[in-house]
């Protein structure tokens, strides 16, 4: 059962896909939202759940405050269920609840002609996504992302490191069991950087 953690919606059972795709654990996202409330990373953000799946990261987001979230999820079945999580989410809220989106097209359709400004940024792709396809994704979203906007790739633990474009600087990682996050910072990469990757990461 995957539920809200905390925020006006707290406790919110959330519906998932039948198949298709593999939802974020709770201790996981307790992490995430964790680090994220830290640093102050959601109060009125303009959030992108990219590979939504049922749009659990996102809407945990708009439950703790964000602004805007949009949930971007190319499979209709999964497309539908984050409408009807959306839906709920906004009932909990009772009017109050910030603006939330469904795209039903593939992460890089999305990206390809969306709007800037993106102050929060969740990647969760598959985990057999190929890492050209990721760094192709992860590419579209650089131009996007606001100054020191934050990114949080979900991955499989066996997965490589992925692959940074220009304009966003890798930060750190962290393992939980099969699952790993890599964080990550929206900079002001120069235009002769363009196409060079980050350094590396350091674990921690």
């Amino acid at each position: 059962m995957t539920r809200i953690i905390a925020g006006f919606a707290g406790s919110l059972t959330l519906a998932v896909p039948r198949s298709g795709t593999r939802p974020t654990s709770d201790r996981v996202r307790e992490a995430i939202f964790s680090a994220l409330e830290a640093r102050d990373a959601i109060a009125d953000a303009s959030v992108l759940d990219l590979y939504a799946g049922s749009g659990a990261l996102g809407l945990e987001a708009a439950s703790r405050g964000a602004a805007d979230v949009v949930l971007v999820e190319k499979a209709r079945p999964a497309a539908e269920v984050c409408r009807r999580n959306a839906a709920a989410l906004a009932k909990a809220g009772r009017g109050a609840a910030p603006r939330v989106r469904v795209a039903a097209r593939s992460v890089s359709s999305y990206l390809e002609s969306a709007a800037g400004g993106v102050d929060l940024a969740f990647v969760d792709p598959p985990y057999d996504l190929g890492e050209a396809e990721l760094a192709r994704d992860l590419a579209l979203l650089a131009p996007l992302l606001a100054d020191a906007a934050t990114v949080v790739v979900e991955r499989s633990s066996r997965s490589p490191e992925p692959a940074w474009p220009a304009g966003i600087e890798p930060e750190r990682r962290r393992d939980y069991g099969e699952t790993t996050l890599w964080w990550a910072t929206a900079t002001d990469a120069a235009a002769s950087d363009a196409g060079q990757p980050a350094a590396p990461s350091q674990p921690e």
